[in-house]
């Protein structure tokens, strides 16, 4: 079994940056997605920050990325360079989200204020 999220993606989608670990395990996608659905935080960000340090690059799809900054938002509600680096990364990928970034700046705009 992979130690952490981090090694999983690494092992399923490769790395951009370091070599793919040898792994004797099947991949299956639908295992690492139950996975990400109940990481904590933590994991889930060690994950986007490790294998998409630049936010454009990374091989990552997209839609786990999407659904990665998605559920760590539901975790931290409040934090708002958290809401603005998931929105840059759905601006990098849009137009599809701008909209949903957009809100995103917004309500961290608004909790700063506070």
């Amino acid at each position: 079994m992979h130690r952490t999220l981090t090694e999983h993606a690494r092992c399923l989608y490769g790395d951009e940056f370091r070599p793919t670990p040898e792994c004797d395990e099947p991949h299956h996608e639908h295992h690492f997605v139950q996975e990400l659905t109940f990481a904590d935080a933590e994991s889930i960000m060690a994950m986007i920050h490790e294998l998409c340090p630049p936010p454009v690059n990374g091989y990552l799809p997209v839609w786990v990325r999407n659904l990665a900054y998605r559920l760590v938002l539901l975790q931290r509600p409040d934090e708002p360079a958290l809401m603005r680096e998931a929105a840059e990364s759905l601006w990098l990928f849009g137009p599809d989200w701008d909209d949903i970034a957009d809100d995103l700046m917004r309500r961290a705009d608004a909790l700063e204020a506070d």
